[in-house]
């Protein structure tokens, strides 16, 4: 598996241009109960297989949409 250098991501708008927030949906786990599993991707596959999914919930919420790419890596701390 390749390493991650980027991340697409589904964001709303809330209030105004710098007000935003990643899109999730919520799911449920039999181990961890409900979760929210936020649409984002490491590749333009993923992206487009989200897509639909993301438009839907942009329709019901009454907003738009913006697929992101985020490109600048850092990593903060490694966790065992």
């Amino acid at each position: 598996m390749p390493r991650i250098e980027e991340l697409y991501a589904f964001v709303v708008e809330d209030i105004g241009p710098d007000d935003e927030g990643l899109i999730a949906i919520q799911a449920i786990s039999h181990e961890y109960g409900p979760m929210w599993l936020p649409l984002v991707g490491v590749d333009m596959t993923r992206a487009q297989y989200l897509e639909p999914t993301a438009q839907s919930i942009g329709h019901q919420i009454g907003k738009k949409v913006t697929l992101v790419r985020l490109t600048n890596r850092q990593d903060l701390r490694v966790i065992y």
